[in-house]
């Protein structure tokens, strides 16, 4: 079997499939943005607004920054304006992470001493942590069959850290002396991280509480903790198309909304990006804080300063795609078809897989998660489908490194984002045949 067949009919694949990538949309607002720059957007005044094709502000154009504030302001019916210096234009979620490790923590000295992931998690993202400097201090917190978190074992993990090494209540440039650049003010440092797919997780697809997002925040408050939530799949809820659809609340607003009196940076940062819902290719994205302070701060690295904010032109086209609202138009689209094929999946997993399985309820995002009944090789049957061309993303691939929990036993991650409804439910079937021949 070809290259090309096996990528044909690949469930591990999370990315889009072309047919659903808005070219058309990206060309028009393309040509708008460098033929009529001067008259779409507002005044270049080479501060605070700067050309698209010469060096962006730090943070981004703030008209672009702007546009985005109050998209989210009407997306998430927020009551209060959110202020465009909380946001920073990143070139995506990936970078984002990047970036935030490296302006708010510090992996020597016990500064910040652990990293906890939900677990299962992105299966790529160990390494973002590991080449940050946290090789094997990674934790792991189970995300629960209900799409909520182990919270008693995050407790407990982080009183005995604490227990064992108390963290200084106030840095100074000499404990951070090998990241600090002394013509800068100093960073706001952070003893621990939690990274956390508040909504439409991934893999699990499961969706936290407001209950369940308050706690973390309590928490990483008490431990002097930072919370990075990749915030990339919310727009895509199935329920939006319904009257008065709301998506499920970002943290980083809960965060603003409850800020304790005389804090200046919050405990989150959404780590957002347009990668799923107008293009992976674009490498746009934003990171929103609950105050202008670390927002600032996650601009304020060394080379972002020297090249202004990244992916500077891309971000400029977003903006016009935001202010002619045709990215409500792509966003929609996007829903309906995603809903369909998730649809044709949770019917082609009744129909064909065995008696007992069980798959989440894939109500957004990319992802559902299945997991076959205790008497069934889910190892060996992934490989039988490999060699028929369909490609399944087992439970071990989503491990957090050097914890691991067992995911891959009988747990799988199916994406509906690659392939389309037919190619689903046949592909589904083959599963189905094989798991009947491989029972245990």
């Amino acid at each position: 079997m070809s290259h090309q067949q096996l990528a044909a009919f690949n469930f591990f694949k999370g990315h889009p499939s072309t047919d659903l990538l808005p070219t058309e949309a990206i060309l028009e607002a393309s040509k708008s943005v460098l033929t009529t720059f001067n008259n779409s957007m507002a005044h270049y005044d080479g501060r605070d607004n700067t050309h698209p094709l010469n060096y962006g502000p730090d943070l981004g154009n703030l008209e672009v920054r702007s546009l985005i504030s109050q998209w989210n302001d009407r997306l998430f019916q927020l009551q209060k304006p959110t202020d465009p210096d909380c946001i920073n234009l990143t070139n995506g979620a990936s970078f984002g992470l990047m970036n935030a490790l490296q302006q708010c923590t510090y992996p020597f000295d016990d500064v910040t001493k652990q990293i906890f992931i939900i677990s299962p998690t992105y299966f790529l993202i160990n390494s973002v942590f590991i080449d940050s400097g946290y090789a094997k201090r990674f934790t792991a917190i189970k995300e629960l069959d209900d799409g909520e978190l182990d919270l008693e074992t995050l407790r407990r993990k982080l009183e005995a850290f604490e227990s064992k090494s108390p963290s200084k209540q106030k840095l100074t440039p000499e404990d951070i002396w090998r990241v600090h650049d002394p013509t800068k003010p100093m960073k706001k440092i952070y003893n621990y991280v939690l990274y956390v797919v508040p909504t439409f997780s991934n893999p699990k697809g499961g969706s936290l509480s407001i209950k369940t997002k308050m706690q973390l925040i309590e928490i990483a408050r008490e431990y002097n903790m930072l919370i990075i939530c990749d915030d990339v799949y919310e727009l895509l809820d199935f329920s939006l198309s319904e009257k008065d659809g709301i998506p499920n609340k970002r943290m980083v607003y809960l965060d603003r909304e409850t800020l304790p009196e005389g804090e200046e940076y919050g405990n989150v940062i959404s780590n957002a990006t347009f990668s799923k819902i107008l293009g992976p290719g674009l490498r746009t994205g934003w990171q929103e804080t609950a105050t202008p302070k670390l927002a600032l701060a996650l601009s304020a690295g060394g080379a972002n300063m020297s090249g202004g904010t990244p992916g500077h032109l891309n971000t400029v086209i977003i903006g016009e795609l935001l202010k002619t609202g045709r990215i409500d138009e792509i966003i929609h689209t996007l829903n309906e078809k995603y809903k369909k094929r998730a649809d044709t999946l949770k019917k082609a997993v009744l129909k064909y897989l065995p008696k007992g399985t069980k798959i989440s309820a894939t109500e957004g995002g990319y992802f559902s998660w299945i997991t076959l009944p205790d008497n069934y090789d889910n190892q060996k049957i992934a490989k039988e489908c490999f060699e028929r061309g369909v490609i399944l993303a087992t439970g071990d691939n989503f491990e957090v490194a050097f914890d691991p929990q067992g995911w891959g036993e009988h747990g799988v991650r199916v994406s509906i984002s690659h392939l389309d409804s037919s190619q689903i439910e046949t592909r589904i079937r083959i599963w189905g045949d094989l798991c009947r021949k491989n029972k245990i």
